[in-house]
C-alpha cells in the first residue's frame, strides 16, 4: 500500500480508503464487516471513511468495534456531518453550530475515539451561514476533537469561499469527497483545477461505479442474483443509470486492456482514478474480505500514457462531465 499527502498538509493517507457507506450496519452482518476491516488492515490500508448518517449511525458503531484495540496513531479515521440521525426534527440536520456540535460528540462515542482525523461537511448547507459552519469547525479543531476539515460534493465556488474562511480562522481545509470514476468525471472541469489552486485533495467515492466497472453486469444478460443492482435498499437506483447497452459495451472493452496489464477490471478502474494527481485516495467498499484484498492491488499501479489513451478512447462520450452536477442532492448519502 502506498500513501499520499492529503491536500496541502502533512497528513499522509493510504491510496485506498476503506468506506462503509452501503454495507456496514445494513447489508452486511457485523462479523463479516469486521472481517472486511481486518482485511483492509492486513493489506496496509490505514484510512477509514464513514458518516453518522450511514445506516442511521450503525456504520460508525460497527467501524468503532472493528477497530477497537488497534493503535490509534496508526489510523486515519474520517466521518461526516449533515444528515439527520435522530427523529428528523427541526435542528437534526444541516451544518448549524448546534447540529455539528451534537453530531461530533455522537460520532466520537460510536467510533470509540477521542478525535477524528478528518471531519467532513457531507453536503453544502444553503440555509446556514458558511461563517457559522466554519467557525464551529475551527472550534472543534481547537478543542482537539478534529484534526483536519473536509467537505463532500462541494462545487468550485463553495470550495473557494470555505478555503478563504479556513485561512482566516487558521484551520486546514484539506479535502473534498466527490463521486469520480471512468463514468462520472464532473469534477475534472472546475472542481479539480480550483482544488489544486487551494491545496485541496479529492477523496473519491464510487471509483468503480457501484461495481459496474468490474464487468459483472453484461449486455443482454439478466442481473446477477444478489448483486447491488437487484437490491432496492442497497443502491439499485444509482446503478441503473449505468446499465445501458453502450455503457456495458464500453465496460466489456475494458477487459482486454486490464488483461494485458495482468489486472482485473476493478483494479484497472481504481488505478485510472489514482492516476489523477489531485486524488489522494479512492474509497473502496466491500461485502466480502476477498474484495478488499483484490482491490488493494491497484495501489502503486502506474498507467503509461498509451494505456490511458486506450481507456479514454473506449469511454469517449460516455462519462458524465456536466459541472452543474457537481453537488448531488443531500438525499444521496455517499
Amino acid at each position: 500500500m502506498e500513501f499520499r499527502y492529503l491536500g496541502n498538509s502533512g497528513l499522509k493517507i493510504s491510496e485506498l480508503t476503506f468506506g462503509n457507506w452501503l454495507t456496514h450496519g445494513s447489508q452486511v452482518e457485523n462479523d463479516t464487516a469486521t472481517q472486511c476491516v481486518r482485511a483492509a488492515l492486513d493489506v496496509g490500508i490505514s484510512t477509514f471513511d464513514t458518516a453518522d448518517v450511514y445506516a442511521n449511525t450503525q456504520a460508525e458503531t460497527v467501524l468503532g468495534e472493528a477497530l477497537k484495540g488497534e493503535r490509534r496513531e496508526s489510523l486515519e479515521i474520517f466521518t461526516k456531518v449533515y444528515g439527520p440521525t435522530g427523529p428528523k426534527q427541526h435542528n437534526d440536520t444541516g451544518l448549524s453550530r448546534k447540529h455539528i456540535t451534537e453530531s461530533i460528540n455522537g460520532s466520537l462515542k460510536r467510533l470509540q475515539t477521542d478525535y477524528v482525523d478528518l471531519y467532513q461537511a457531507h453536503r453544502y448547507d444553503v440555509e446556514t451561514p458558511l461563517e457559522e459552519t466554519m467557525q464551529t469547525f475551527a472550534d472543534l479543531v481547537r478543542q482537539g476533537k478534529v484534526l483536519y476539515i473536509g467537505v463532500s460534493e462541494w462545487n468550485a465556488q463553495q470550495l473557494r469561499e470555505a478555503s478563504a474562511l479556513a485561512k482566516e480562522l487558521k484551520i486546514q481545509l484539506v479535502s473534498n469527497q466527490p463521486e469520480y470514476s471512468l463514468l462520472w468525471r464532473v469534477i475534472e472541469g472546475e472542481v479539480v483545477p480550483a482544488s489544486k489552486e487551494l491545496g485541496i485533495s479529492q477523496i473519491v467515492w464510487s471509483p468503480i461505479a457501484q461495481g459496474v466497472l468490474t464487468g459483472k453486469y453484461k449486455k443482454g444478460q439478466d442481473l446477477p442474483e444478489g448483486s447491488r443492482a437487484t437490491d432496492e435498499k442497497g443502491g439499485a437506483g444509482m446503478i441503473s443509470r449505468w446499465l445501458k447497452d453502450d455503457v456495458l459495451e464500453a465496460v466489456a472493452a475494458l477487459e482486454p486492456i486490464a488483461n494485458d496489464l495482468g489486472l482485473t477490471q476493478a483494479q484497472l478502474s481504481l488505478a485510472w482514478v489514482l492516476n489523477n494527481d489531485n486524488v489522494a485516495s479512492a474509497i473502496i467498499g466491500a461485502s466480502r474480505p476477498e474484495q478488499v484484498t483484490s482491490n488493494a492491488v491497484a495501489s502503486g499501479v502506474k498507467l503509461e500514457a498509451d494505456v490511458v489513451a486506450r481507456i479514454e478512447q473506449v469511454f469517449e462520450g460516455l462519462a458524465e462531465t456536466d459541472p452543474s452536477k457537481t453537488q448531488m442532492p443531500a438525499g444521496r448519502e455517499a
